[in-house]
């Protein structure tokens, strides 16, 4: 049986050191991939693609594709406030690898990098991408973005049975905006209400900002996120503006 590799890396600590606004953001990418056969797959590669490369190769391991959470720059590279962000063009171009998009994503995720169509590869809720033996499943979150994206990994060995890596879906404290382009309150409501609410307690979130902190069990969060408490639309329209 594969063993499952994971590894969460804060912008500005972990890699994009040195990298004001990279720290400023409190922006998550993660390794994910399998320790018997060395490869991985990176989570949201922005700010610093030498660095993430980096601290890959440090464990041993060889990046073979990136998984995209959404198109907003920091979490897969472009403009953004006047400033560049490296992200999966150059991941693309140093490693050689294509990166996974929701299709109702794809084309901003193509608008904002610069790639072409033939850079991603496009999916459905559901999909599964495989890393040596590890298997992630792709879950289609839409609310901050049209195709927002989680994604759902097993084999944790430290009591949880599952991680969700959740992007800006949803944070130890809060959820994603969804006043930027392509934002929907109604669909986020039914993101965390719905979608989401089906997953055990004991999945460990790992959010793509560090806002309320960097991991918990969903069961935790479920507690102490002030937007989860919300449970009608009224209330969470009126919450999020």
């Amino acid at each position: 049986m594969a063993q499952l590799y994971l590894k969460q890396l804060l912008a500005g600590r972990d890699f994009a050191t040195g990298d004001q606004m990279a720290a400023g953001m409190q922006n998550f990418a993660y390794l994910v991939g399998d320790l018997d056969a060395r490869e991985c797959v990176v989570v949201d590669p922005a700010w610093d693609v030498d660095g993430l490369v980096a601290a890959a190769a440090a464990d041993g391991m060889t990046i073979t594709g990136a998984l995209v959470t959404h198109y907003h720059p920091d979490h897969c590279g472009g403009s953004m406030f006047g400033f560049d962000i490296q992200g999966i063009a150059e991941l693309g171009a140093k490693c050689g690898c294509k990166a996974h998009v929701h299709r109702l994503e794809s084309d901003g995720v193509r608008m904002v990098t610069g790639l072409s169509k033939s850079d991603l590869v496009e999916h459905d809720s559901g999909d599964k991408v495989r890393v040596g033996g590890i298997e992630i499943e792709l879950l289609h979150t839409p609310g901050h973005t049209p195709g927002s994206m989680c994604f759902r990994v097993a084999g944790l060995t430290h009591g949880e049975e599952e991680a969700l890596l959740a992007g800006d879906t949803l944070f130890l404290q809060g959820c994603g905006r969804v006043d930027l382009p392509g934002g929907d309150a109604e669909q986020m409501f039914r993101t965390l209400n719905e979608r989401l609410a089906t997953l055990p307690a004991q999945t460990l979130l790992l959010p793509g900002h560090a806002y309320g902190g960097e991991k918990a069990t969903l069961g935790q969060v479920r507690r102490t996120n002030p937007t989860l408490q919300l449970t009608t639309l009224q209330s969470f329209l009126r919450r999020m503006g």
